[in-house]
């Protein structure tokens, strides 16, 4: 059986729509019992697909970047050309495990882990975070983020019931709650 060109066309494009919209959402990582930031583009890897895939074929992460493995309790660094920071999170966002600057064919995990956020070496030591903090994973609304002064301590510059989800917010709004 024969299928017509422009079906085929049309549902590998919403195919592509819905790998991207899954692989390429952004949210900012900040350490609520700290009041550090860890990143403000770390993607979500919550499918299959871009749980495989993870930073694999990436040259580097800059600065404020990373990724978010939903659920992940072990990673893998082979085939990988740079060494990254590793955060383990149970499903409350608190941090189980963190381990630094993990060099290129190695294994790490934590059994107890829900999740990991990879984050460029040097990450966990500068945001001085430990096992015991909270970390919040916010999505940044495109809006709003333009309105946030970027020195420490920042809030949105809205009223304090902006419905737009800022970061960073007074009282943390974890996507535990949401995902």
């Amino acid at each position: 059986m024969k299928q017509s060109p422009f079906k085929l066309a049309s549902i590998l494009a919403r195919l592509q729509e819905r790998r991207a919209g899954s692989s390429e959402r952004c949210l900012k990582v900040h350490n609520v019992t700290r009041r550090t930031q860890l990143g403000d583009s770390v993607q979500l890897a919550g499918d299959g697909h871009s749980r495989r895939k993870g930073l694999l074929g990436r040259e580097r992460l800059a600065d404020g970047e990373g990724l978010w493995i939903v659920p992940c309790e072990a990673v893998h660094t082979f085939a990988m050309r740079f060494p990254i920071d590793l955060v383990y999170l149970d499903r409350q966002n608190q941090v189980l495990k963190t381990r630094s600057n993990v060099g290129p064919w190695r294994l790490s995990g934590c059994l107890r882990a829900h999740s990991v956020v990879e984050l460029p070496a040097g990450t966990v030591r500068a945001s001085k975070t430990i096992k015991g903090d909270t970390l919040a994973l916010d999505p940044p609304t495109p809006e709003c983020c333009s309105n946030l002064n970027r020195e420490e301590n920042s809030t949105c510059q809205h009223s304090a019931s902006c419905s737009k989800n800022c970061f960073p917010r007074k009282t943390a709004r974890t996507l535990s709650n949401t995902s």
